[in-house]
């Protein structure tokens, strides 16, 4: 504050509010802008403003944990390589190191400084995932970071407003779909751009020439919560473990829950080791999707901030598959990233028994669909050359007292991607998506559906699938006595069983289905409404089979 008072409660309340308002729209930027679908349809960005010592202080709804958090982090190792002092108004920073972004190279995250009257004030950051970085593809069947694509470290993307030709001619020639991921690189600009323009003409209004004095009534105020929010918690540790598909072998990961005065403690000690496949996580990732699902169930209603994440510390034996290190293949670190709430909340259970859900599929289901030379066939058999992401889900674990979410991408967050937007840029049918009858876990409260979806080429060629998904061979577990969800499955129409991960061809004239798992069921069947089992029934996601056999009811 110019004059350095202190802040009154007021206005700290509208000054929140309008920075609330700055990031959202900084993040709507971005998904209006950006060319690729998963930034347009599915909201798989993050968006957020940081003070000069690399603190979050507020962040856009829109967006989702794993690049939200990991953003959080990421700024400090941007200020290790860019310090402030050298920073110039129109400089603009850019990297995709899964170790100091957000877990994969398929993710660009974008820093830049903000400038008022020639003093830089704040920092915003931004995030989106890229339809394309090179390498062999959105696929797990990477075995180094190597690749998996372009490496791109902490860099000048722009200095003093002159763009870094060289890397985005570098970057246009390692990709598959040049104008969509160039595209998605200077909406990333904008996002921020717009957020700078944002945030000086809200201190000009308020008679602000810094954000030091708002930055720590935030933080402050929001570890203050967090503090008496555990405060209220009983204090010990609990341990959970839960067993995933993985790739050549089953996964267990293993989470153990300190709560204590002030702060949550999660440490992944006894979980598996990497995977020779790419089916591994950064540390950055695995704090990122631990703190969020910790504070769905303990804070839910603070903000998320530098204060908030404080409150969680995440710890992992380097080389597990939770903490992986480098030069290890990272693509598909979100079939095992996406599994942190569900491990966690197990333990939590025992120690606040009624407040978390059974686990979920939690796993995106998404649909990364390819066609090229050398992919699906060569030359003119191979069809029009393509690669889309195309996200989809299948159900949520059961509530404490609600069913599960149907078709929801928890923890994830992402939004289900429209077919029409799939077949408006590809040669690609989608001819079914509906919800997947008896999907879900029986129980006193029924486990979400997932989906069934059914595609093929209207080209009649050939087209490939990048497969990644958990929950084939282990499907989501029930909680206080409810069932297990229904498993997955990946095929052909006709009949011939595909594998759940790497890359899958569908032939000519085939189509592939896609069956998503259904979440875990919550309480004895045995004590579900009768009334809700017969509308279960008149609505299609329960078989009568499936109602007599479960529940007895006919």
């Amino acid at each position: 504050m110019s004059d350095r008072r202190n802040i009154s409660e007021i206005d700290v309340q509208i000054m929140w509010n309008r920075l609330l308002s700055v990031v959202e729209e900084q993040g709507q930027t971005l998904v209006r802008t950006a060319f690729s679908t998963s930034a347009r349809e599915a909201g798989d960005i993050s968006a957020g403003v940081f003070d000069l010592q690399g603190r979050m202080l507020a962040q856009a709804v829109t967006g989702t944990p794993g690049h939200i958090n990991t953003m959080a982090a990421s700024v400090g190792h941007f200020l290790e390589v860019f310090p402030v002092a050298d920073m110039r108004e129109g400089d603009v920073y850019i990297t995709n190191d899964p170790w100091k972004g957000t877990g994969h190279l398929y993710d660009l995250v974008v820093v830049s400084p903000t400038f008022m009257d020639g003093h830089i004030v704040a920092l915003f950051a931004c995030t989106s995932h890229l339809v394309d970085m090179g390498g062999v593809g959105q696929t797990p069947e990477g075995r180094q970071i190597w690749h998996e694509g372009l490496f791109i470290p902490l860099l000048r993307l722009a200095r003093a407003g002159v763009m870094n030709e060289d890397l985005l001619s570098m970057i246009r020639a390692n990709v598959r779909e040049p104008v969509q991921v160039i595209g998605d690189v200077y909406a990333l600009i904008a996002c921020n751009d717009i957020g700078s323009r944002r945030l000086v003409s809200m201190m000009r209004e308020f008679g602000m020439s810094d954000l030091d004095m708002l930055a720590e009534e935030i933080i402050t105020r929001s570890r203050r919560a967090m503090t008496e929010a555990i405060g209220k918690l009983p204090k010990g540790t609990w341990t959970n473990s839960m067993r995933v598909d993985g790739y050549e072998a089953p996964v267990d990961l293993v989470a153990s829950v300190t709560i204590g005065e002030d702060t949550i403690h999660v440490d992944y000690t006894g979980t598996s080791g990497m995977s020779t496949y790419a089916i591994n996580c950064p540390l950055c990732y695995t704090e990122a999707y631990t703190t969020f699902g910790v504070n769905c169930v303990v804070a839910p209603t603070i903000p998320n901030n530098a204060g908030t994440l404080a409150a969680v510390k995440v710890t992992a034996p380097p080389g597990t598959i939770v903490s992986a290190t480098y030069p290890a293949a990272v693509y598909a670190r979100s079939s095992i990233g996406h599994m942190m709430p569900d491990v966690v909340y197990g333990a939590l259970e025992q120690a606040i028994p009624g407040r978390v859900p059974a686990e979920g599929t939690s796993n995106l289901w998404s649909l990364k669909m390819v066609a090229g030379h050398g992919l699906t066939g060569v030359g003119d058999k191979a069809g029009t050359q393509f690669m889309v992401m195309s996200f989809h889900s299948g159900g949520a674990g059961a509530r404490p007292n609600q069913d599960g979410l149907s078709a929801t991408p928890f923890p994830s967050g992402v939004r289900n991607v429209p077919v029409e937007a799939t077949e408006a840029i590809t040669p690609l049918v989608i001819w079914r998506k509906e919800l997947r009858q008896d999907s879900g876990g029986a129980g006193k409260y029924r486990g979400g559906l997932g989906q069934i979806m059914e595609v093929s080429s209207r080209e009649d060629a050939a087209f490939g699938l990048f497969a990644g998904f958990e929950r084939v061979k282990f499907p989501a577990r029930g909680r206080n006595g409810g069932g297990a969800g229904q498993r997955g499955g990946v095929s052909l129409t006709s009949g011939v069983e595909l594998k759940p991960k790497g890359l899958q061809v569908v032939p000519p004239g085939e189509r592939l289905l896609i069956e998503m798992p259904g979440g875990g069921g919550m309480g004895p069947a045995s004590e579900r409404d009768p009334q809700a089992v017969r509308r279960d029934v008149r609505l299609g996601y329960l078989s009568a089979e499936a109602a007599k056999r479960d529940y007895g009811v006919g």
